[in-house]
């Protein structure tokens, strides 16, 4: 009888228990307006995950915060431009002929 109030206890707060939704987000639609409109929080994060994705396509295996920090301003100056274009497309752009 014990045991059954144990599993019945574990899986009432198991169940009762708060959800967590599972997000998926397609990077490559993040607009400039989008991104420009992030919470700084936000918008750092979607930077470092930016600049990693576009680090390892280009091979780079080392940090430089200084010119992470020069690529960001960067970015954020061309997309105060282009709002309408996606971020992914603007930095394929300036560095397709790398």
């Amino acid at each position: 009888m014990k045991k059954i109030a144990m599993c019945l206890a574990l899986a009432s707060v198991t169940l009762l228990s708060p959800l967590q939704a599972q997000t998926s987000v397609d990077m490559a639609r993040i607009t400039c307006a989008q991104y420009l409109a992030m919470s700084p929080s936000d918008s750092s994060v979607f930077s470092a995950w930016m600049s990693g994705w576009f680090n390892q396509k280009k091979g780079y295996v080392f940090v430089d915060l200084n010119a992470y920090a020069r690529n960001v301003a960067s970015v954020k100056a061309w997309c105060a431009t282009n709002p309408t274009q996606t971020v992914m497309a603007g930095l394929e752009r300036s560095t397709a002929g790398q």
